[in-house]
């Protein structure tokens, strides 16, 4: 993997701009690189056999380092962390790391927001302990409603009844803000929109449509594959009145669609979708996330090619004001736009300006999360 080395000349400030202007908000944690589902837009079988080598455990980060990490991140303006994997729930003792993000404060003195993205596998088992630990809200990853698709997605015959059950298990465990995301492929899964909006509409699940991206280099991307957002609402026009919803916060993926009622007002009560269009609408222009891999490389694009090495500085002695400094630095840096260079034809070009002609292997999102 290419690093970059790192400096500590530059002074850590309290929030963070890049050469865009764009500010650093949100981090998003890889606590592993393991998954026990194998989708093909993510860990398909044919790459990430039995013989495929994860990190070992001593390359992870600690909770401790984790944990440090985000504190120096929160100093620098970011309010929400989401953890993320692989399957974050298969790393050992998740809700001690949750219990310690929790605890942290923002200069202001607020908690952060502790979110976490899921396969929903282990949810059913696990949503108390989340919750009881201090985890905000939850995010689940389903694809289908269809018991035969959805077992043939995952591609280790996973049912769907029990992520369904896991999603329940977290609504009476008293999480009240869950999210389900669905990625949208169009030979795959493009006439279960429908059943998965009425499934959820009216639940105080918010539904949202993920355009299939060209994440990494495995999972055999093609745009005839992509069913665009506009097509995603189109579809759900055809059975209920949507009215657009204003953004939530600055820098927020989704665009926001609520339910509407007989005088064509958004009834809360029926709930809101939302649709991610990574692909046909990109958003670099606006994105605040940078990404902390499971063995400490930070990255500033989900389609990066190339990180920073943190934990070189956690294991080699470096103070916090020397790892805060780091951070600002790369940050102050970034210029990635890689959905903006792939809309303008682009393709797989790199994520700077100057390098668009080189084509690079990017970082696969069960590396770095989604």
């Amino acid at each position: 993997m290419n690093e970059r080395p790192l400096s500590s000349a530059v002074r850590p400030s309290a929030a963070l701009l890049d050469t865009r202007g764009r500010v650093l908000r949100d981090l998003r944690i890889s606590v592993t690189d393991r998954c026990n589902f194998r989708c093909s837009y993510c860990m398909p079988k044919e790459v990430f056999g039995k013989d495929y080598a994860y990190l070992p455990r001593s390359a992870l980060l600690h909770f401790e380092e984790i944990t440090r990490l985000a504190r120096l991140f929160a100093a620098h303006g970011v309010g929400k962390i989401r953890l993320t994997g692989g399957e974050p729930l298969l790393r050992k003792g998740l809700e001690q790391l949750i219990a310690q993000l929790a605890a942290l404060r923002t200069p202001a003195g607020a908690p952060l927001e502790v979110t976490l993205t899921t396969n929903g596998s282990l949810l059913q088992r696990k949503a108390s302990m989340l919750r009881e630990a201090g985890l905000s809200r939850l995010t689940v990853s389903l694809d289908s409603l269809d018991d035969a698709t959805f077992r043939s997605m995952n591609d280790v015959d996973f049912p769907v009844a029990q992520v369904l059950d896991g999603i329940a298990a977290a609504r009476n465990a008293g999480f009240e803000r869950i999210k389900v995301n669905m990625v949208v492929k169009r030979s795959t899964n493009l006439d279960d929109i429908l059943p998965m909006a009425e499934h959820f509409r009216g639940t105080g699940v918010t539904l949202r449509f993920i355009e299939y991206m060209d994440v990494g280099a495995t999972n055999g991307w093609r745009m005839d594959e992509v069913v665009p957002s506009a097509e995603v609402i189109a579809r759900l026009q055809q059975r209920f009145a949507l009215t657009p919803l204003e953004p939530t916060a600055p820098g927020e993926t989704a665009q926001r669609w609520g339910y509407a009622n007989a005088q064509g007002v958004h009834d809360p009560a029926l709930g809101e979708v939302g649709v991610i269009s990574s692909v046909t609408r990109a958003f670099c222009g606006s994105c605040n996330r940078a990404r902390l891999s499971t063995e400490g490389q930070l990255y500033l694009c989900l389609f990066a090619h190339q990180g920073w090495d943190l934990r070189r500085l956690l294991r080699g002695g470096s103070s916090d004001a020397e790892i805060s400094a780091a951070i600002a630095r790369v940050w102050g840096q970034r210029q990635d736009r890689y959905s903006e260079l792939r809309s303008q034809g682009q393709g797989d070009a790199a994520a700077t300006p100057t390098a668009t002609s080189v084509q690079r292997r990017r970082i696969e999102m069960s590396y770095i999360g989604g």
